[in-house]
């Protein structure tokens, strides 16, 4: 009701997911400890999506949010990407964890 997930365009895995609030929210650094919830609840949706799609090794996963400005739309979207450890290499450097551009 309140979320959707849809496969990413360009992906970086072989399951390359987004999850988006359906209500407009603006990028992660919009964020503030009232949207705690629905972060956490973005991240049950991408492991349910991976499991509704034969992934089940959730230890290899990834999931978060690109730092402005490094994101391509203003709507807040959560990555989630399995399997991390089949990241190619320009995945491993997009997706870093906690890098400049891409928060976990």
């Amino acid at each position: 009701e309140d979320l959707v997930c849809f496969r990413d365009i360009r992906p970086g895995a072989p399951h390359h997911y987004l999850v988006v609030p359906v209500e407009h929210m603006g990028n992660c650094k919009t964020l503030k400890p009232e949207h705690i919830p629905v972060v956490k609840r973005m991240m049950e949706v991408g492991k349910s999506v991976l499991q509704r799609n034969n992934f089940s090794d959730l230890n290899d996963i990834r999931m978060g949010f690109h730092w402005p400005p490094f994101c391509s739309i203003s709507h807040l979207h959560l990555h989630v990407l399995a399997p991390a450890s089949q990241l190619g290499f320009l995945s491993r450097l997009i997706y870093r964890i906690n890098s400049y551009w891409f928060i976990t």
